[in-house]
């Protein structure tokens, strides 16, 4: 039986992508991984699929910026589990277009915060109990390469007049409650870590380079770290990126 077998993981934005993804290869390690997801069809189609391999997943309705829907989650899973040993914080949204911060519209970079940002940070305070429970809690965000400040400090100025400024910059605060939580919950024996995944080809990127199954891998990684591993740190497969 794994380490990880009667865990239980809450994956935020799973019923596609690379949070399916996410979940799958947690549940292929034992764990009870619940599929987060604002449209409760598409979560229980996901949660079916992973149930017919075998793997023990469920859907939870879960609308990152609705706190009503978070609070009814938190509920149901104390209710149902008594705690929560994983959490991912993979639900995002992305801008249809790429402009510089000089034209960006604000009302894109107002609906990007609120789910990147405000609802990163609203799930995860109301999951913290239920984590706080657990003999071995864990928290991934994910974030992106765009969330280097260093990096996009080296990036030359042709390149910033067509980038994804509301995408980038609501990750970077991403980046940002991730060492503020990290640092919070040192002493507790919760991790917590940022992990950016790549560009992978998903629904939203058919460009991209990586396979969800790729991209999954360093979340899974991070979210089944053992008690000596690192937590306030920002990663990909390769290991730590500048901040």
């Amino acid at each position: 039986m794994s380490s990880q077998s009667k865990k239980i993981a809450l994956v935020t934005g799973a019923n596609q992508g690379i949070g399916l993804e996410i979940a799958r290869q947690l549940g292929e390690q034992g764990i009870t991984v619940l599929i987060g997801a604002r449209n409760t069809a598409r979560g229980e189609e996901a949660a079916r699929g992973l149930n017919a391999d075998g793997l023990l997943a469920s859907a939870l309705y879960l609308d990152v910026t609705a706190q009503q829907s978070i609070e009814n989650a938190a509920r149901w899973l104390s209710e149902t589990y008594g705690r929560l040993d994983i959490l991912v914080n993979n639900a995002a949204i992305a801008p249809s277009t790429w402009r510089p911060a000089s034209d960006v519209p604000l009302e894109e970079v107002r609906a990007l915060y609120e789910t990147n940002v405000f609802g990163l940070l609203a799930v995860t305070q109301a999951m913290l109990p239920l984590l706080r429970r657990s003999s071995a809690g864990r928290i991934v965000n994910i974030s992106s390469g765009m969330a280097s400040l260093s990096r996009m400090s080296q990036v030359p100025p042709e390149i910033l007049q067509a980038f994804p400024v509301s995408l980038a910059s609501s990750k970077t605060t991403v980046n940002a409650l991730t060492l503020f939580l990290a640092k919070e919950l040192e002493r507790t024996g919760i991790k917590v870590n940022a992990v950016d995944p790549g560009p992978t080809a998903t629904a939203r990127n058919p460009r991209g380079s990586r396979t969800p199954q790729q991209a999954a891998r360093v979340a899974v990684h991070f979210a089944t770290i053992a008690d000596d591993g690192p937590t306030g740190g920002f990663f990909d497969e390769n290991g730590s990126l500048p901040w």
